[in-house]
Order: structure tokens, then sequence, then C-alpha cells
């Protein structure tokens, strides 16, 4: 039994579950918990039973007891594709990580491709492609080589197109680069990692280093946190004069990031300039701006300009 499947290999388990997620789904979430328990108790090692059960508790103001079952899920899923770690740091039963579990982020994207544009565009009111292709238009620049990191399904392709010669996509989700190649927009697609090494991340497999006169990256460096390993793959595929665009959640005063409780990561302008200028990047321009909503609540962003020297 893989950790993720979401039956837990039991009739009798999998009839309580689902009573337990009618029961919190109707506003119940103690009894949903009671529930959830029972069926754990007949699959003790099914790790998505626990999650569950976590966030039943998590839900019902039970905060000690989702903290164990978030620390068993762990446990039995040490990959962590549920992301119990940021879960846990949330609630106080673990140190913030610098970057959530990769296997994490790809199941998220995997499971969310297919409604990932109309909920984005269409209830979230998301326009970072928009604003981050009009600050690259600013410019005036044409550009021989795009390379887009993280570029999901696709949303920032048809924004740039007409801007450049050649334009590869990057992603750590392979469903979500099937729903961007539907769009037949980008020249090339393939998997990466960006919380890698540059040599580890995908990024140069089959491609030159310091190929790309604009690197863009919309939307993607709240799944990140600490942006280290990010700016070194930038470093490493930016030509000299090479533009870089992109954008993050606003974390407002400070010098670096949080875990916001969306499990996304908010970043300071401060932190994201002093990345910069280690990587030896220069910061050409910001705006500020509302990005999306969450909750119905505006979530504030910053867009950055920035260019490598030539």
């Amino acid at each position: 039994m893989l950790p993720h499947q979401l039956s837990s290999g039991d009739v009798i388990a999998d009839r309580r579950a689902d009573y337990a997620r009618m029961l919190e789904e109707g506003g119940e979430p103690e009894a949903a918990a009671e529930l959830m328990e029972q069926a754990l108790e007949l699959v003790p090692a099914w790790a998505a039973g626990w999650y569950r059960l976590a966030t039943y508790c998590e839900k019902a103001g039970r905060g000690e007891a989702a903290i164990e079952a978030y620390r068993r899920t762990l446990a039995l899923d040490p990959d962590d594709i549920f992301g119990a770690t940021l879960k846990l740091a949330l609630l106080g039963g673990a140190a913030m990580p610098d970057q959530p579990p990769s296997r994490y982020v790809e199941r998220l994207f995997d499971d969310y491709a297919d409604r990932f544009e109309s909920a984005l565009v269409e209830k979230l009111d998301y326009s970072v492609p928009q604003k981050l292709a009009a600050l690259i238009a600013s410019t005036g620049r044409r550009y021989e080589r795009a390379v887009d990191l993280g570029c999901g399904t696709g949303l920032l392709g048809p924004e740039i197109r007409g801007r450049v010669g050649r334009l590869e996509g990057f992603d750590l989700s392979q469903n979500m680069l099937a729903k961007a190649a539907e769009k037949h927009v980008y020249d090339s697609l393939a998997q990466a990692d960006l919380s890698l090494a540059p040599e580890l991340s995908g990024l140069f497999a089959d491609a030159a280093s310091h190929r790309a006169d604009l690197v863009t990256a919309a939307d993607v460096l709240m799944y990140l946190g600490n942006l280290e390993s990010v700016f070194a793959i930038v470093g490493e595929l930016a030509a000299s004069g090479a533009d870089i665009a992109f954008s993050v959640e606003d974390a407002g005063e400070g010098d670096g990031f949080h875990l916001a409780p969306s499990l996304r990561y908010a970043h300071s302008e401060s932190y994201v300039r002093t990345l910069l200028a280690r990587h030896r990047l220069e910061t050409l321009r910001t705006v500020k701006s509302v990005i999306r909503k969450d909750g119905g609540k505006p979530v504030s962003g910053i867009l950055f300009l920035a260019q490598k020297p030539a």
C-alpha cells in the first residue's frame, strides 16, 4: 500500500473514513475525528488516514492531537507528500523548514493541474502573468531565448511569446507540463526541481549554461522558501546582460521569509534584494501589487525585474 492511497485497503475502515469526511463537511470536525480514530484502529499504517485525522483535529481545536497525528503521518510517509512538516511548523510542533518537500509540491500540482487555471484565473483574480509581462515589455527588448521556471500550465507563455525567439518551460509537475504543452506556445518543456543545486535540478541535462537572455518565474518562489538554490540556478542560466523577471508574495517589513497559513512562503523585499546582490544580479525595478485573492482577501506581492550585468 502506498502511503498516499486514499483507500486504506480495508472496507470497514474506508466506510468509517467516508462517514468522517461527511461529518467534517457538515461542520462536525470533532465527530469526524472520533470516527477517523476508529478507522485508524483497524489500519494503523495508513498515512493518508492519519493526515485526515490531523486536519479534523485541527479544525476541532485539538492542537496537540493534530500535532501527534501529523507526526504519525510523517513517520509513515518520510517523503512527506502531504506536507505534514509544513503543518507541524504552523502549529508549533516543528521548526519552519527552509523549503517544502519536493514530493509534496509535485503531488500538489499533479493533483491540481486539471482545475488549476479555472481556480486561479476565474475565482482568485490571478494577475501575475499579465503584470510580469508588462514589466518585461517595459524594457523594450526582444529576447533570443527565454526560460520560464515553474511554468505550470503555461499561463505566462502566451503573454511573452511575441517577445522571444525560443521559449523553454520547466516545472516539477508532469501533469502541469502536459497542460502547458496543450497551448503549443513553448518550444520545449521538461521537468526540473528548483530546490536542488543547478547541476541536479534538471535544467542543464540537455542544454548549455548561460543560454538565456530572459529568465522568468511567475508565482513560483512562494513554494520554495529559501531562495538560494533558485538564484544559483538563475545565475547559471542567465547570459551576460540577461533580464530576470519574477514574483514573490510580500512578507512586509523585515529581511527574511516566513511560512503563511496557506502553506506558501512570503518573502520580504529586503531578503530578495540581498540575495540578488549576493548572486551578482542587479535589481532594476520592483512593483508592489495585489497578485491574487485567498479566502476572499487580497494577497500582496512584489514583482522584480533584475539583470545580470554584461
